[in-house]
């Protein structure tokens, strides 16, 4: 054995010890380590383990043999048996990785340099055999909760993981018999009068409908707002970022046209009448790397789109349908102006709900007449009456604009 290898060895015990320190100090899920020495004693067996075996095979480039795999799987079996986020489990291999990596640049400092070519050997055994040895890990972890975490949880934390980009999504996926797509439509249900407590029937029925519908989901509390919010993972093609780029201008039910995808709309109808409340729905489409930046947009969007309840016109909106209300959110002085025009309009009858239904159908007065079940002239009448009471004419260029924005704006619940 070269002398880096027996450095190495030497130096197993203190630098387990260290790992096990660093865990306590950087970790609060490992601060149990402190008051359960049996606890702390398998953490740090496991750890000088794992070093020992690294100077065993390194030297002549073996492989983790299956014992090795089982040994490192059933660790990460353990730890998520004891209730171990993911989140710590992300923290555990970034510590161990780097840790590792420090040691052996210590022992070669140690050597005054030591040879080169045991320190390549080292490096072309440690890359290959680490990711190896954490594939085993995950897989561990993953069967540990496919036994704790009910069906409901697996697919919450599938779709948490894909929002974060976590590696272990794949296996995540395979537990709830899902496939990972190349790109998602990041669909955010706003339900702003969601239970604060628990609701096991609708819960039910959303897990019912996950299973039918193969979708990561995921409740979310709105941070800063009253409610919540039930995140729905669209799989798209591989091309939907090309095909339906949700910055650029295009009808917003493109989305539901692209081949080999669940329907959107179909699939938005199906949990709104689960959710059963009133609900606005927002939607990007991102590649896997950009889903955290999606659910923004879908949210920031989902938070500018009309309340609605369950039915045929409920749709999921992209920036596409909403970038003036989405403009006019963050700019507070043009906002309060629409507000002031909405207020000419509280006296009216049913004058918003007016121009919801006249804008809805393109400005058709006859199906505008239909959708509201009155006589057109009573349509003529109200649309006169806005026009008295704004000074704008509803169907001109700049009632377009103006009055549009205003509807959306009160409907989203935006000034309430």
């Amino acid at each position: 054995m070269g002398s880096l290898f027996a450095e190495l060895a030497r130096r197993a015990t203190t630098n387990a010890r260290r790992e096990v320190e660093t865990y306590v100090r950087e970790i609060p899920e490992f601060g149990i380590l402190d008051t359960d020495p049996r606890a702390m004693a398998e953490t740090l067996e496991y750890a000088v383990w794992f070093r020992r075996r690294t100077v065993e095979l390194s030297p002549d480039n073996s492989q983790l043999s299956d014992d090795d795999l089982s040994c490192i799987s059933a660790m990460g079996e353990l730890r998520a048996g004891a209730g171990m986020s993911l989140n710590a489990r992300q923290q555990v291999l970034r510590v161990h990785t780097a840790l590792m990596l420090r040691e052996i640049n210590e022992a070669t400092d140690a050597q005054r340099g030591g040879s080169v070519d045991e320190l390549m050997r080292m490096m072309t055994w440690f890359a290959p055999q680490g990711e190896r040895g954490i594939g085993a890990y995950r897989q561990g972890f993953v069967t540990a909760l496919r036994r704790r975490l009910p069906y409901a949880e697996q697919v919450a934390l599938l779709a948490r993981s894909l929002l974060v980009g976590d590696s272990m999504v794949t296996e995540l996926a395979s537990v709830v018999d899902m496939d990972v797509s190349d790109y998602y439509a990041v669909t955010v249900f706003r339900v702003p009068d969601r239970p604060t407590v628990a609701d096991p029937a609708l819960e039910n029925e959303i897990e019912t409908l996950v299973k039918t519908r193969r979708v990561p989901v995921t409740w979310v509390p709105e941070s800063g707002h009253v409610g919540g919010e039930l995140v729905v993972l669209v799989p798209r093609p591989s091309g939907a970022g090309k095909t339906v780029p949700d910055l650029l201008p295009g009808p917003s039910d493109s989305l539901d046209r692209l081949p080999h995808g669940p329907d959107l709309s179909a699939l938005v109808r199906d949990f709104a009448q689960v959710v059963d409340r009133p609900c606005a729905v927002g939607t990007a489409t991102a590649p896997l790397a950009d889903l955290a930046d999606a659910l923004e947009r879908a949210r920031r969007i989902s938070r500018a789109a009309p309340l609605g309840r369950p039915s045929a016109r409920l749709r999921a909106h992209t920036v596409a349908d909403l970038f003036v209300e989405l403009a006019v959110a963050d700019v507070p002085f043009v906002d309060d102006w629409l507000r002031t025009v909405a207020r000419r309009l509280e006296d009216g009858p049913d004058l918003l709900l007016t121009l919801d239904a006249y804008y809805q159908h393109d400005m058709h007065r006859g199906t505008t007449a239909t959708a509201l079940n009155v006589h057109t002239r009573t349509v003529d009448y109200r649309l006169r009456r806005v026009r008295g009471l704004t000074g704008i004419d509803p169907g001109s260029t700049h009632g377009v604009r103006v009055l549009s924005a205003v509807v959306a704006r009160r409907l989203s619940g935006a000034w309430e």
